[in-house]
Order: C-alpha cells, then sequence, then structure tokens
C-alpha cells in the first residue's frame, strides 16, 4: 500500500505546489513584461520578506506533519486534534504581528533588503510588500491547512483551492495590468485576494459534520508547542538558510551585474520554483509518510519510502530537467524580451539550475526522510550545507572569478556536494556498505521488529480473510504462542476483516486492507489498515457500551475488545489504522 498511496499523495501535492508557484510565475510575468525590468528587480528585493513568511509557515507546517504523523502511528488522536486547534491560534497571532511590524518598519525594511532609497526600485519593492503584507495572514493559514487536508485525505479539495487560487490571482494580475494601474501595489493586492480565496474554499471542509478534526482549548499546552516547534525547526532552518542565500545573491549580484543582474536572477528564482515543486511535493510526502512508519516501527515500509521517494526524484525530474533545458529561451522570454543582458543572464542561469534538479529533489526528500526519524541535527545540517554554506562558497568564489554566470554554477555544485555529504554521513551512522539502499535508510540496531518477527497479509476480498486467519495463527504457533493467543489473534483479525468487507467496501472500488502481525516478548501487535469507508471502532464500542450487556448485540466487536488489552483507531490520509494489542 505504501507505493499506490506515495503515488497517490505525490501526485496532488506537486499538483498543489506547482498551482501555488504558477501564481508567483504570473506575478512575474505581469511584472516583468508590463511594469519593467526597475519593478523586476523590486520583486526580488521583496523576496526575503517573502520567503521569511513562509518559513514560519513552513516551520509550523512541518511541525504539525511530525508531531501528527507521530500521534498517527501510535493512534493518539486526541493529540492530533490539539495539535491542530494550537497550530491555528498560534498562526493568527504570529501573522497579525508580521503584518503590524512591517507596516511600521516598511522603509527601513527596503532599505536593509538592498534597494537604495530615492531610485525607482524603491519605491517600487515598498508599494509590492505594502500590497502582499495584508495577505500574509491567509498565506500563512494556507500552509498550515494543507498538511490537515492531505492527512485527512481531502486531496480533491486541496487541488481545488490552490487551483482557484492561481485562477484569482491571474485574473486580478490582468485586472491591476490593463484596468486599476497600480504597478506593483496591485500586483501584491492580487496575491492577497488569490490566498484568501485559496484559504475560504480550504476552511469549508473544517466546518463541515465529517471533518476529522475537532478544535478544542483543552491541552493545548504540556509542551506541545514545544514539540511542534522542535518538529519544524529543520524546515525552518532550511528556509532561513534559504533567505540569507537570496540576500548574499543579491549582493553579489549587486556588485557584479547591477539591477539587470538582479532582475535575472528574480526571473530564475520563478522558474526554479517551478522545479523545485517536483522534489518539495515529493519530501513532504517522505515527511509524512515515515513519521507514521516510523512510530509503528514499520522498517520494511520504512525501507520502501526510501526507495520510492528516489525512483520518484530521479524518474519526474528527468523529463522536467530535459523541459527546461530545451526551453529556457522561451521560458525566460515570457519574463523579459527588451532586455538582452537579462535575457542572456537568465537562460544561462535557467539551463544551469535545470542540470541539478534530480539532485536537489533526492536531497530534499533525505532531508524530510531524516527529520521524520528523529535525526533532527543531521536533517538541519543537510539544509545549512544545501542551501547555504556550500552554494555560499561558489557564489562568491565563483562569482569572483567569473562574473554573473558563475554566481549560477551554485545550483550544479552546491546539490553534488550536499548529496556527497549525506551520503558519507550516513555511511558512518549506520556502519555498513558504503552506498547501499540500507546505509541510506539509517535505523538504530534493534529497531523494529527482528527478523521473522512480523508477517503481513492482503485481503481484496472476502475470501482472502480465512486465509489471512490461518496464516496468523500458523504464524503465532511458530513462534511459540499458546493454542489460545493463537485464537485470539486469528478471531480479532478475522472479525475486523469481515465488518470492513461488509460495511466498509465500495463497488467499482480498488478495496484493500493491509494487516501487519508482530510478535514481541509480551504481546502480539495486529494493524489493520483500509482505504475504505470510515469506521471508528473505538469509538462505536464506547457509544454501546451500555447495550454491550445485552449477549444478543455487538457480538463481534465486544468479543474483540475482551480479547485484547488495547484497542486504537485513527484515521489518516484517508485510510482507516487499527491497532491492536493480544
Amino acid at each position: 500500500m505504501i507505493q499506490r498511496l506515495f503515488k497517490q499523495m505525490v501526485i496532488s501535492q506537486i499538483i498543489s505546489a506547482m498551482a501555488v508557484m504558477l501564481c508567483l510565475v504570473v506575478d512575474s510575468i505581469m511584472i516583468s513584461r508590463f511594469l519593467g525590468v526597475e519593478a523586476m528587480a523590486a520583486y526580488g528585493f521583496a523576496n526575503p520578506v517573502l520567503l521569511g513568511f513562509a518559513a514560519f509557515g513552513s516551520l509550523l507546517s512541518s511541525g504539525i506533519q511530525v508531531v501528527c504523523s507521530k500521534a498517527m502511528g501510535t493512534g493518539d488522536e486526541d493529540k492530533v486534534n490539539r495539535c491542530y486547534s494550537l497550530s491555528i491560534i498560534v498562526a493568527i497571532g504570529f501573522s497579525v504581528l508580521g503584518v503590524v511590524l512591517v507596516l511600521i518598519f516598511l522603509e527601513p525594511l527596503c532599505r536593509l533588503l538592498g534597494a537604495k532609497e530615492g531610485t525607482e526600485a524603491f519605491r517600487l519593492t515598498k508599494d509590492y510588500l505594502t500590497g502582499f503584507i495584508f495577505g500574509a495572514p491567509f498565506f500563512i493559514m494556507a500552509q498550515i491547512l494543507v498538511p490537515f487536508l492531505q492527512m485527512s485525505g481531502q486531496r480533491i479539495r486541496l487541488v481545488v483551492a490552490v487551483l482557484s487560487m492561481t485562477i484569482m490571482d491571474i485574473a486580478c494580475d490582468l485586472l491591476n495590468v490593463f484596468v486599476v494601474k497600480q504597478e506593483t501595489l496591485g500586483m501584491g493586492l492580487a496575491s492577497t485576494i488569490s490566498y484568501i480565496v485559496a484559504v475560504f474554499i480550504g476552511l469549508v471542509y473544517f466546518f463541515k459534520k465529517d471533518c476529522v478534526y475537532k478544535f478544542r482549548w483543552k491541552g493545548l499546552g504540556n509542551g506541545l508547542g514545544k514539540e511542534i516547534v522542535q518538529g519544524g525547526i529543520p524546515t525552518l532552518v532550511n528556509q532561513l538558510s534559504l533567505v540569507l542565500l537570496v540576500f548574499l545573491v543579491n549582493r553579489t549580484l549587486e556588485r557584479t551585474g547591477k539591477d539587470v543582474a538582479v532582475a535575472a536572477y528574480a526571473i530564475i528564482s520563478t522558474i526554479a520554483n517551478i522545479g523545485y515543486c517536483i522534489g518539495n511535493g515529493i519530501s513532504e510526502v517522505s515527511l509524512m509518510l515515515t513519521g507514521i512508519s516510523y512510530n509503528e516501527e514499520d522498517e520494511k515500509s520504512l525501507s520502501e519510502i526510501v526507495k520510492q521517494q528516489t525512483i520518484f526524484s530521479v524518474v519526474i525530474n528527468f523529463f522536467v530537467t530535459v523541459a527546461f533545458l530545451v526551453l529556457a529561451v522561451p521560458l525566460v522570454r515570457l519574463f523579459v524580451n527588451t532586455n538582452p543582458a537579462a535575457e542572456h543572464d537568465a537562460v544561462v542561469g535557467v539551463r544551469l539550475f535545470a542540470t541539478c534538479l534530480i539532485l536537489s529533489s533526492i536531497n530534499a526528500a533525505f532531508k524530510k526522510y531524516y527529520q521524520s526519524i528523529g535525526l533532527i541535527r543531521f536533517s538541519e545540517s543537510i539544509a545549512i550545507a544545501q542551501n547555504l554554506v556550500f552554494p555560499a562558497v561558489i557564489v562568491i568564489s565563483f562569482g569572483a572569478l567569473f562574473g554573473v554566470s558563475g554566481v549560477w554554477c551554485y545550483y550544479i555544485l552546491g546539490e553534488i556536494l550536499s548529496l556527497i555529504y549525506i551520503t558519507i554521513v550516513v555511511w558512518i551512522k549506520s556502519k555498513r556498505k558504503f552506498g547501499s539502499h540500507a546505509s541510506y535508510v539509517c535505523l538504530p540496531d534493534g529497531f523494529g521488529a527482528g527478523p521473522g518477527e512480523a508477517v503481513e497479509m492482503e485481503i481484496t476480498s472476502v475470501q482472502d480473510i480465512p486465509e489471512a486467519a490461518i496464516e496468523a495463527t500458523e504464524f503465532c504457533m511458530e513462534k511459540g504462542e499458546s493454542k489460545r493467543r493463537a485464537m485470539y489473534t486469528a478471531l480479532c483479525i478475522e472479525e475486523m476483516a469481515n465488518n470492513i468487507v461488509k460495511h466498509g467496501f465500495e463497488e467499482g472500488k480498488d478495496n484493500r486492507i493491509d494487516i501487519r502481525l508482530v510478535h514481541k516478548p509480551d504481546e502480539l501487535i495486529i494493524r489493520i489498515r483500509d482505504n475504505c469507508r470510515g469506521f471508528d471502532p473505538v469509538n462505536y464500542f464506547e457509544l454501546h457500551k451500555a447495550s454491550m450487556d445485552d449477549p444478543t448485540k455487538h457480538i463481534g466487536i465486544r468479543m474483540v475488545f475482551k480479547m485484547t488489552k488495547d484497542v486504537k483507531y485513527v484515521n489518516s490520509l484517508g485510510l482507516n489504522s487499527l491497532t491492536m494489542k493480544i
């Protein structure tokens, strides 16, 4: 199921990310084609502020995924709801504070960003930030809602929200350019309006009766905020490294090629963001699935995740790389066709960037994978190395030696050095064969079930259930369990699987039940996961406790709860996941 789920999630994640990036592309095209190079330079100067807000949103979004995926892996539904509640409150508070601070210190901020006071670029930078900043709360809220929509299986709603945002942004940009004519101020306001539309569409789900999340004030403390921040710090480090890198590149280009080179970098960055959507989509899916599998101690699934993230990174990015290399000139001319110097610099930069896509995607996926299995410091070091240290060295040295074109070399050389760094570290940590698949999975000794201590079964029809029960019984007997415990285990699997087939299977759908049985010295653990209709047997049992004494009612579920010492249910990624301990 991991391979199928990875594919489904990656597609929706990439589509969503690309739709968001398309908004930025449209903004850049409109600014460069209709407002000129000075306006494009202003957009480039404003980028660190946009990235700063994105960094905080990413901190929360990533922390949410880490905390919630761990909670889902252990069946802690209450923690998922508390995480949801706290993240909404924090996002609103921070974004409002950010809006106030930017508006108060707008002119000093523009000077800090590199725009020279008294120039046209300074005025345009100030106007763009003024228009954008009112949409910052919705920008951050959109980032917060994405993981919750993904985790609840609302992938279609997610795609609809971001596509609607894109359409609205294009419409508002066109209205600004041809009717309102408010230059960069209008462009910033267009982004604000589009974010509002996306958030509204996403929020509709959270007010529906079938929403799996419940807002609650109780229990928001207890270290939950700290846990979210700790889980998201590697992503924050990643984003802040990017902010510093953009600042450094802009300053280097100011000395090397002046505003024309800064404008070219803004064009390259916008096109690059489309390419990065592939790697970002793959890495976000890896983060979510890894967290769940790691807390279930499912080594086989973790190994499959590493394999799938690498395959998707290579295959998809190969075609994107070829497309960027071939289409570099027409892509750049979407943004500028009246400035030969800016066009030349941008075309060279786009082609050099294209060569890094496969490696960038692989590095990004590993970064999120290690973050999710608890190797936080390692993940942070990858972020700093990939997005700041290696690129900075190349930008400064190659920029001095080869000028503007030398600066662009940081894309490919930085990723090569980053992958070498990852490979060396995981080899040292795992102490296994250099470069092997097992070394990159990087799990500690004794993790999960040992060899032969787990068995997995798949059910696609009612005929598969007796076979699964027999296989479970044989596995228990082989491990030295008593006939009674073996019988209990088989009965639990048989009863719950029959319920899923009878009440959860849908006509014409690829219905599947994955069962994993783990033998431990003091217990047997059964995990049943299915992609069928949602049903919470734990909640059902609690609601009908009063009638459980009646021997003619709820026979199956009553029997299961009597034979087990712990039962937990959670709905995650659109899947039902039930864990029972015998």
